[in-house]
Formats: C-alpha cells, structure tokens, sequence
C-alpha cells in the first residue's frame, strides 16, 4: 500500500528522540535527519521536504516542547500535525447542490481507472450518502468505455445515459443534464474522455462541457503508482479547469506516495477520493488525519470501526462475542468467527489499522494468511456436527477422518484443536475478570502497556493512543 516504505523510515526516525529525557539539537536533528531520507526516498517534492522540515524545526524549538516532561512525544506530535498539514487540515467532501441536479465531472488521462471511480464514486454516495445518480457516458472517443460504464451501471444497478459513439461529448452530457432534470435525479455522473497524455484536445472538450453545465465538482483521477507524476498532471489540469479535488487510484499498490504527499500543497486540489482495490466498494474518502496516524504507526482505529460496521454482520457479531466471553463455544462459533474477519480483508492491511503493529504488517504474507485461514475453515467442515459441538471429545479415529476429507495431515487437525483451546481458554479468562469487575480502565490501560512491552510498540505510540481515546 501507498505510504508503506515510508511509514516503516518515519517509525524508525520517531523511535530517535522517543524516551529522551531532554531534546537536544543533536538528537532532533538526527531524527529530521531520517525525516528528510524518508520523505525524499517516497518521492516527495524537494521543497516541500525542505519547508516541511524548517516548520518542524522550528515549532520543535518552542519553550511548549523545551519545557516539556516528555518532549520526544511533543516532537511527534509535531510531525503528525504537520504531515496532516501537507496532506490537507480536513476531509474534503462532495459539495452538493441545495436546488437542482448536482453536477460532478470525472476527468483523467486514459489508464488511470476514471470510467471505474466514476462507477465506484456513484455506488458510495448512493448507498451512503443517499443519493440519486445518473451517470452520463460522454467518452464518446472510446466506444469501449460507454459499453464499461453500461456494465457498471447494471452491477450498481444505476442508470447510464447514452446517445452513442455517434453524438458528441458535449450534446451528450447537455442532453444528460436536462434528462436528470426531468426524471427525478439529484446527481449526476460525468464520464469524460481521456487521453495518454494532456493535449489541447482533450482540454479543449472538457473546457466546453465545463462552461455548458457548470459542474460543481472537477475530479481529476491520477493513479498513485505514477508517483511525482501526479503533481505534474494536477497542475496541467488546473491550468485549464476549476479543478475541485483528485481520486487517487491504485493506493493499495506499491507506489511510495510521494506525489500524494505532495499535490495538495503544490496545486492546492485536495485529495477526496481513495481506491484501495478492485471490487466496486473498495473506495473511501480520503482522511487526512487518519492517514498520518497510519504513517506515524498509530494505527487508525476509526477506519477499521467503520470497516466492521459496514461488512460485518455486526448483530451476529455481538452474539458471537457475548458467546466466546462465556467461555462455552465451539468450533461452529469459530468457523463463523473466520468468516467475519474474512470480510475485512488482508490481514496485513488489518493490521496497519492497529497502533504500533504497523511494523510488523510487513511479515504478514496475505497469500500465507488466506491459505492458513482456508485451511482451517476446511478442517472444520470436514467435521460433524457432533465433533463441532464437542471438539474436546474427538479422537484420534475421528482426526485422521477428518485431516482426509480437508485434505491435510493430522498435525494440522491437532494445531487448530490447540488453537482453539487457547482461544476459548484466553476469553475465559476474561470474561470471568469482566463479569467480577475486575476488568475495567485501569486494567485495560496495564493490558496495553504490557502488550506494548512485548511487542516493542513506541511509548509515543501508546501515549497517543490514549489521548485518542481519553485514557488517563
């Protein structure tokens, strides 16, 4: 994902002054230092870095962080506000018209997924912001791409205005405009041309449609993998249109996001739209906050809530965990257990969502994970309903029929048998500590520094995490 290579310098830059008793010019510089290597080795816009630095610089030689008690965790802080600062001081959403038929216009370069993210945008204010979409096929060049969107379309089950290959971009999206009007749609979806690179062509059109409809949002789709890149095409772009904001796609790759860092402060377009995979749900708005909680290692415990909410069963959920912090569940429980976290996701991209175990993402293999998970969902439907229920009673007879039908050895049968001991050992435990009161802030707070002990989670880390969620 964008930003991995990054956040894996950043930790290690943090972790220079974390635990100082005093902030010195040698140690702060030793860890802007790294700062700047992690920032220039992600792509990041030279000036930017070099403004970026002098501003940490000089908020770090304050007599608010000099007088400090833990002054390496004011430092931080520091960097985090102005990561937030070069990523955009607040979340920039879809302006939508009080009157009338809102107007947003996808523009891009050809190959960048804007026929996809105008799908994929259509599908997440329809079903979470409740809105009514028309998307209007004007990339009249490319017949493929009206025959995409009309795919699409049936997928979200949205409606695609068309007048054909044969009518042009311009007399197609008027028309568009004035059959949303008439037909009880409050938004719609322009789908523009694109071209391998910028020309006067291509501007010209979309300059035409622009003065014809007066859009209300301009995104410009840029993929993330293009690097310094986006900067350069954000800029040509804004030159010749009142660009709004930019849909970055393909940050779940490998790009190193530097032109992401980059594109607010240089062309002042901020980033509303993030795609982080291929399926049409996978896309969000772009946080800027959570993202540099994310790069800092602190996790972003809010994304990962609403991630559960809206792929979980959370009704089934909550039944699940009453159930296991009992101590009384079986394998079935378990199973349905598996099924739920499959819903959201690598397990690597779950992880980078959980303070201070952003380090350790990297060594989860996706492909390993998925495999282990698979394997283990098959052992258990190799099962009878009876040895499910009662997985304390299943002998060896029992686990050599069952490792057959899954496929897998009896070594296998015994793993998943010992993990689901510890498991519902684990929950028992506290379950019983919950119900006895025992369980409660302060222990929790002790759980977490001892869990940071063992996993060698930054103090800066931990504390931040407890200002997040008001633990004193």
């Amino acid at each position: 994902m964008a930003f991995d290579s990054l956040s894996e310098r950043m930790n290690k830059a943090m972790r220079n002054v974390v635990g100082k008793g005093r902030l010195t010019d040698k140690n702060m510089e030793d860890m802007l230092k790294e700062v700047r290597i992690a920032l220039l080795e992600a792509d990041v816009n030279y000036r930017i870095v070099k403004d970026f630095l002098e501003e940490v610089r000089e908020k770090a030689r304050g007599e608010d962080v000099i007088n400090s008690v833990e002054p390496g965790q004011m430092l931080v802080k520091i960097v985090h506000d102005q990561l937030v600062d070069l990523l955009g001081n607040e979340d920039a959403e879809i302006k939508y018209r009080e009157q009338g038929v809102t107007r947003i216009m996808m523009v891009g370069l050809q190959g960048t997924g804007k026929t996809t993210s105008a799908a994929k945008i259509t599908n997440f204010i329809q079903k979470k912001q409740d809105r009514h979409v028309l998307m209007i096929a004007a990339d009249v060049i490319r017949p493929a791409a009206i025959d995409q969107l009309q795919t699409l379309g049936r997928e979200i089950d949205t409606e695609v205005f068309s007048l054909g290959p044969e009518t042009g971009a311009l007399e197609t999206v008027r028309q568009g405009v004035r059959y949303a009007e008439n037909n009880g749609f409050d938004t719609v979806m322009i789908d523009t041309a694109g071209r391998l690179h910028v020309d006067e062509d291509l501007m010209h059109e979309l300059q035409q449609i622009n003065e014809a409809v007066q859009p209300d949002e301009i995104l410009l789709t840029v993929d993330a993998m293009t690097g310094q890149d986006i900067v350069n095409v954000a800029k040509a772009f804004k030159e010749a249109l009142p660009l709004t904001g930019l849909v970055v796609t393909k940050f779940d790759g490998d790009s190193r996001g530097g032109g992401v860092l980059s594109v607010k402060k240089i062309t002042d377009v901020p980033v509303k739209f993030v795609g982080e995979g291929e399926k049409i749900e996978d896309i969000d708005i772009f946080h800027p906050e959570r993202m540099a909680d994310r790069i800092l290692g602190m996790g972003d415990i809010v994304t990962l809530v609403e991630k559960a909410q809206e792929k979980m069963d959370m009704e089934e959920a909550e039944k699940l965990s009453q159930k296991m912090m009992t101590g009384h569940f079986d394998l079935n429980d378990m199973l349905k257990q598996f099924e739920q976290i499959e819903k959201l996701g690598p397990l690597s991209g779950i992880m980078k969502m959980l303070p201070g175990m952003n380090q350790y993402a990297g060594l989860m293999k996706d492909e390993d994970s998925a495999r282990a998970m698979k394997h283990s969902k098959a052992l258990i439907q190799s099962m009878t309903l009876w040895e499910r229920e009662h997985p304390e009673k299943i002998r060896s007879t029992m686990k050599k029929r069952i490792a057959r039908g899954a496929g897998q050895s009896l070594n296998d049968v015994n793993k998943l048998l010992n993990s689901y001991n510890r498991m519902k050992k684990a929950m028992g435990q506290m379950g019983a500590m919950q119900r006895s009161g025992e369980f409660n802030e302060e222990n929790m707070e002790q759980t977490l520094n001892d869990m940071a002990s063992k996993a060698n989670i930054d103090p800066a880390q931990l504390e931040a995490l407890k200002r997040k969620y008001n633990m004193k």
